[in-house]
């Protein structure tokens, strides 16, 4: 890397580790005493003004400092990436006592981490989890309202019953309909609501593609009404504490805030869309398709129980410590994941 390149990175980094850790403009001469002393002045200077063109930090007022924008930060994560591989969360070995103590009960192991996660980053914690998932299907009743709207009538082990009203494309009869659930009902009764709706009923989709249309639809119908009711809900824990900070001082920020968090469709779906396959994920800025949620970041991974997969994680400010966040966020979903994998967690049934 040319060297006025990695100072560009590093004047950056620097301006955002301090201005996450006091939230106030980040001047020139607080840089150069704290964090660039080997640069002169004028260079660094010019250093910030390069920065403010690339569009990574901006003042807010004429003789103010600088501070971060949407772009710097996710310039800074990218600076801070090879730091991040190097780092660990040191208790991991009490996030797994937990999960192997309470074994019989994934549901109250995650929510004791997700305390932990609110407790040590000062945040909202969260833990969306597949609400049935982990039921088992006892009963399944297909019911015609129209020639083309149906009724499901999910039945679970649980004892609860989940109804789903769904609109069809086709025209079918009532003996048609009963011979077609008839069908599906010897594979799919006793059978998990997680795995219906991930791999059985794909399954047999492919086996009569193309060779019975009336029944392919049938289960593309299905199918949405088991995804239906085996969708994400979202838990959250925070102490009070975190409405401190500065970004809690204008109502109006409170208000946006606690409107992003009521919005578990949107948030589940742009969790869902953003998820790369990476370790961990940030939605900021322009992820949000909603002005009012830019001075806010969801920080967040994904783990699995016995393959079901879930999403924890953070909602926030963006100004926040990335680094022991992300680490925490991360470590804690492959904890869980790892732990459970090896069969000492199983599913309160």
């Amino acid at each position: 890397m040319k060297k006025n390149i990695k100072r560009l990175d590093d004047t950056l980094k620097s301006l955002i580790d301090e201005y996450t850790g006091f939230g106030e403009p980040v001047s020139s001469r607080v840089l150069y005493e704290k964090y660039m002393s080997h640069v002169s002045p004028a260079t660094l200077r010019i250093d910030l003004n390069k920065l403010e063109q690339m569009n990574f930090i901006h003042q807010p007022h004429t003789s103010a400092g600088r501070v971060p924008t949407i772009n710097g930060y996710r310039k800074y994560i990218s600076i801070i990436t090879s730091e991040l591989n190097e780092l660990e969360y040191d208790k991991k070995d009490i996030l797994r006592q937990l999960l192997i103590r309470n074994y019989k009960d994934t549901q109250l192991a995650l929510h004791y981490i997700k305390q932990i996660l609110a407790n040590e980053s000062d945040q909202l914690s969260f833990v969306a989890e597949p609400e049935v998932s982990n039921d088992y299907l006892s009963d399944l009743q297909v019911f015609q309202l129209s020639p083309r709207k149906l009724i499901f009538v999910l039945s679970l082990d649980s004892g609860l019953d989940k109804t789903v009203i769904l609109n069809t494309e086709y025209d079918v009869t009532d003996a048609q309909l009963k011979k077609m659930v008839s069908y599906v009902r010897e594979d799919l009764l006793g059978e998990r609501i997680f795995d219906i709706a991930h791999r059985y009923l794909n399954e047999m989709s492919e086996l009569v593609k193309k060779s019975n249309f009336l029944l392919e639809q049938f289960l593309l119908e299905l199918h949405k009404a088991f995804t239906s009711i085996s969708d994400f809900y979202i838990q959250f824990d925070g102490k009070l504490s975190f409405l401190e900070q500065p970004e809690f001082d204008d109502k109006k920020n409170i208000m946006n805030f606690m409107t992003l968090v009521q919005r578990q469709d949107l948030l589940i779906n742009m969790m869902r869309n953003h998820d790369n396959g990476d370790d961990y994920n940030i939605l900021m800025g322009e992820d949000f398709g909603d002005g009012s949620w830019y001075d806010f970041a969801v920080i967040y991974a994904k783990y699995e129980v016995f393959d079901i997969p879930g999403y924890l994680g953070l909602v926030c400010p963006v100004r926040n410590n990335f680094r022991k966040n992300i680490t925490m966020i991360r470590d804690f979903a492959k904890t869980i994941t790892q732990t459970t994998k090896q069969g000492l967690v199983s599913v309160n049934k």
